[in-house]
């Protein structure tokens, strides 16, 4: 299990965001949060990937005790995940290579060779073999996002966390995130991704999670059904 939540409660500013959060991810498993905006679901990635603390129930992600974790840990739970950010958040004063190179450096490689390697592998998985030493403003927005999907591919993740990874894409460039995202769950990485787009979630099929009204609820079944999808 790459994640297990029990009866978990999300509070901002003293407010209830989501609470009684039930909620499991398996190894390879694609899945999708949906939801209205401030319905929590950003909140809960960023419970999951250490940034805010867990106000109470039981949240296991990859062996580490949410409810235990201390600051010291979180590099390497962060470690273990791919993250990817609808901003991009790349480093825009630093050519891809030497964005990507930082995070390696970062997160403990050593050996200059095999940073190499490494960025010509997630360069190549994300068909961008040719953009290492441009900018980020180079790049289009499409391009952006595949970067900084190979930047959350650098350490084989056991888990991609995608915060609005298509919002603001056209057609083609939503098709290709996509693809990269599936790929990296066909070799193993769990994914869990939020999303306003609905096309998406029919188009590329997850078990997809709803926020709303403070609650996490599976509705994979309305998706098998075109009507009741127009009301979700």
């Amino acid at each position: 299990m790459i994640i297990e939540l029990s009866d978990v409660r999300i509070s901002v500013d003293d407010n209830v965001i989501l609470d009684h959060v039930d909620f499991k991810l398996d190894e390879g498993q694609f899945a999708y949060i949906t939801g209205p905006v401030g319905s929590g679901k950003t909140s809960l990635f960023r419970t999951l990937y250490g940034e805010r603390p867990l106000e109470c129930g039981k949240a296991v992600v990859m062996d580490f005790d949410l409810s235990k974790l201390r600051r010291r840990h979180i590099p390497m739970l962060r470690k273990q995940m791919g993250i990817v950010f609808q901003d991009f958040q790349l480093l825009t004063d630093r050519t891809i290579y030497n964005n990507l190179d930082f995070v390696l450096k970062a997160t403990g490689w050593k050996r200059k060779a095999e940073r190499s390697e490494r960025i010509e592998e997630v360069l190549n998985a994300v068909e961008l073999p040719d953009k290492k030493n441009k900018f980020p403003h180079e790049l289009s927005g499409g391009e952006q996002q595949r970067i900084a999907i190979a930047r959350a591919l650098l350490n084989k993740p056991k888990l991609i966390l995608a915060d609005e990874p298509t919002g603001n894409l056209d057609g083609d460039s939503v098709n290709a995130i996509m693809q990269i995202l599936k790929s990296a769950c066909d070799d193993g990485a769990a994914v869990l991704m939020v999303t306003h787009n609905l096309s998406v979630v029919q188009d590329f099929p997850g078990t997809v999670f709803r926020c709303e009204e403070g609650r996490l609820s599976d509705v994979t079944s309305q998706f098998n059904n075109p009507i009741a999808i127009e009301e979700i």
